[in-house]
């Protein structure tokens, strides 16, 4: 068994974790750490885990806690992150960090969008973790640098078409709406009912902070600078991604042969889910879920390609990519644990 710890337990993200880390047949998980509620059980602060996770919860400073975990996932804030990461290093724990404090490959970009990086030196030697599409590079990383839940989404719809060379990156444009778990579980006053409920909004326009790590990515798989236009929207739904993505082709392809391109880039990943012909994904039909479900749609009246994307931002947006991340790490079976089937209705 793989002894876990959860460092930053108790957001939304954290719960998940350690719902998903209880029902893995190879983990037994060892920590739990939050500031807020330390001394707490588990059971008090979320009484849906309270029957199975038999643990409290301590604070960071409690580091004898820590001591027999193989394995961290982190999952602090951005920025806090940085502070704790390089002490897990090198006492010779794996660690995924759900923050985007190692995602950049320099810390001249991180510090653009973010603070000043306390830990640069790491920053080479984290991997980003997109799992199907840095799977080697996964399988041997002591620190992994879980991607954002927007990035999981928009990535995972985009490389095959800019891999294959098939669209222009000047015309790409991203439309994406979430869920309001997607802003923590702290009180935010955007989050609250009354704001959130029947309602739709755009926010942080070209200031979004997945903005550059979806072009720092999209940069490196096309071998180029990208520079694209990315508009989140509020949602009044809990979880949730959906991400539509305009663009247009270098030539015009055929809808079946850009669909057979798609499936054949991901016959081999067991979360990417290509959708049939006259099926587009819903946040519906993902929720609860690891899958990534893509439809592809060619627009020859507008001369444009078009990428829906859905995922369930808490789980393959965060905490069951991570899941999946440490599974390819520990040498396991990418699924283990991950396997649950998408709540309906």
């Amino acid at each position: 068994m793989i002894k876990v710890a959860i460092i930053g337990a108790s957001g939304y993200t954290g719960c998940e974790l350690m719902r998903l880390s209880v029902q893995h047949p190879h983990i037994e998980l060892v920590a739990v750490s939050s500031e807020k509620f330390s001394g707490k059980a588990v059971g008090e602060v979320f009484p849906s885990l309270g029957t199975t996770v038999k643990l409290t919860f301590h604070a960071l400073a409690e580091q004898e806690a820590m001591r027999e975990a193989d394995f961290v996932f982190s999952a602090l804030p951005h920025s806090e992150a940085m502070g704790v990461v390089p002490h897990l290093i090198q006492q010779g724990k794996k660690v995924v960090d759900l923050s985007a404090d190692f995602r950049f490959r320099t810390p001249d970009l991180y510090e653009q969008w973010y603070k000043k990086h306390t830990a640069p030196e790491l920053l080479q030697e984290a991997v980003y973790g997109l799992s199907e599409i840095y799977r080697e590079k996964i399988r041997g990383a002591q620190l992994v640098a879980n991607p954002g839940c927007y990035p999981t989404a928009v990535l995972l719809s985009l490389i095959p078409a800019v891999q294959n060379k098939l669209i222009d990156l000047k015309s790409v444009i991203i439309d994406a709406k979430s869920g309001v778990s997607g802003a923590g579980r702290s009180p935010v006053l955007n989050s609250l009912f009354a704001e959130a409920n029947e309602g739709v909004k755009p926010y942080k326009i070209g200031t979004h902070q997945h903005t550059p790590e979806i072009e720092q990515e999209l940069g490196l798989i096309a071998k180029q600078q990208v520079s694209l236009l990315f508009t989140p929207h509020l949602m009044p739904m809990n979880r949730g991604i959906l991400v539509t993505a305009y663009a247009t082709p270098k030539n015009m392809v055929a809808q079946k042969d850009i669909v057979n391109i798609y499936q054949t880039f991901y016959q081999n990943d067991k979360f990417v889910r290509i959708c049939p012909p006259d099926t587009l994904p819903s946040t519906h039909q993902v929720k609860g879920s690891n899958y990534c479900d893509i439809g592809i749609i060619v627009d020859s009246k507008t001369n444009r390609l078009i990428l829906v994307a859905a995922i369930d931002n808490l789980i393959k947006g965060a905490s069951g990519q991570a899941i999946q991340n440490m599974n390819i790490m520990a040498g396991l079976e990418e699924d283990s644990g991950i396997t649950q089937l998408p709540l309906f209705p």
